[in-house]
């Protein structure tokens, strides 16, 4: 439990103090936000954010890595491998996001890197993820991920490699890119409001540190009860996930006290894709990938408005199903002030988050 409390408390202790230190070497440095001139049209008040300092995501990167590492120690709870690849995602995928920003940012435009060249980066940094996560078991021949889909656990008839090792290998790999790159555009696609992404992923990442903790008080391998063996959970180094994700949660706390509206400070790209990048691995490692679409909603809302805006605008041949996608653009058409959209989004992502949390614990009750 130290190393929990320690964890996020740093974390929150350097993004919330040192923020103002970084905010001054990025505008020394000319890292300011690039707001799209269509965007402007739409939006006339977005044209009042440019300047504003950008890539903020860097701010609660670091501070996640510093506060994951001291408290870890200082709780005689060395970092797992588990814990560590969490951390290679938030930082993978966090550097193709920071590619991205810091082109736009040097040649003062938005295009930055194109839509595929940015999964071919998220590809990159899934794929040694997944081949490390399936290899190098612990004592009790536990992998940080599984050959199988999952919900609340592994769904034993959904294994990859019932269908060969070629092809299940290939299955496998498939499936954690797709996670780890829909989770993370998903995220991207959010942050498009003041606060909206960092105060969404506090309440996503939260039940997952919640989810974890939980799964460490009921691991198999602790296990020796019969009447209770059914209702534990097959997850690896979980007490570990539950650090990094209270580390991360930490870290978006105080970075949120900048980010919030009016903004000091955007998180860009490198912020958003290392939020979607950390979401992924959690929910790949607590065994609940289908369960990520209820916990992670108020992403996956933002990502499919936007899909079914394309969509729409190409089955009618022109017409649009909203004013501007995603949704937060249109209900900022449609007359509601930044604040009370960005609120009204972190209330639903607490709902959808608690209500993840309930099915997980509902789940649990009915094996026991």
């Amino acid at each position: 439990m130290r190393s929990l409390l320690t964890s996020a408390a740093i974390s929150l202790a350097f993004t919330l103090f040192l923020t103002p230190v970084f905010l001054r070497w990025f505008r020394k440095w000319g890292w300011g936000q690039v707001i799209r001139t269509p965007e402007n049209v739409h939006n006339p008040s977005h044209g009042a954010k440019r300047g504003t300092p950008t890539m903020g995501g860097t701010i609660f990167i670091l501070g996640t890595i510093v506060g994951y590492l001291i408290g870890s120690f200082a709780g005689n709870n060395p970092p797992t491998m588990s814990g560590l690849l969490v951390l290679w995602m938030m930082l993978g995928f966090g550097v193709v996001g920071f590619i991205d920003d810091y082109m736009k940012v040097r040649h003062q435009n938005s295009l930055g890197l194109s839509g595929w060249r940015k999964i071919a980066g998220q590809v990159i940094v899934a794929v040694p993820f997944a081949v490390v996560a399936l290899n190098f078991p612990n004592s009790v021949g536990q992998t940080a991920a599984s050959g199988y889909v999952s919900v609340f656990r592994d769904i034993q008839l959904l294994s990859f490699f019932a269908l060969g090792p070629i092809l299940g290998w290939l299955l496998y790999l498939a499936w954690i890119s797709l996670i780890g790159t829909a989770t993370s555009n998903s995220v991207n696609v959010a942050d498009g409001l003041d606060g909206l992404a960092a105060g969404s992923g506090i309440f996503v990442v939260g039940a997952y540190s919640l989810m974890a903790f939980w799964q460490n008080k009921q691991v198999c391998a602790d296990v020796l009860d019969p009447s209770v063996q059914a209702g534990c959970y097959a997850v690896r180094d979980p007490f570990d996930l539950a650090i990094v994700s209270a580390s991360f949660v930490g870290a978006l706390v105080g970075f949120l006290w900048w980010n919030a509206p009016k903004a000091k400070v955007f998180m860009g790209d490198c912020g958003s894709m290392a939020i979607g990048g950390v979401i992924a691995a959690l929910a790949i490692f607590t065994r609940t990938e289908l369960l990520l679409v209820l916990i992670a909603g108020v992403y996956v809302i933002a990502s499919g408005s936007v899909i079914l805006q394309r969509a729409y605008f190409k089955i009618t041949r022109g017409k649009r199903l909203f004013l501007m996608s995603p949704l937060h653009h249109h209900l900022e058409m449609r007359g509601w002030p930044e604040v009370t959209i960005v609120v009204r989004m972190w209330i639903i992502a607490g709902l959808l988050a608690v209500s993840g949390i309930g099915f997980f614990y509902v789940e649990w009750l009915s094996r026991v």
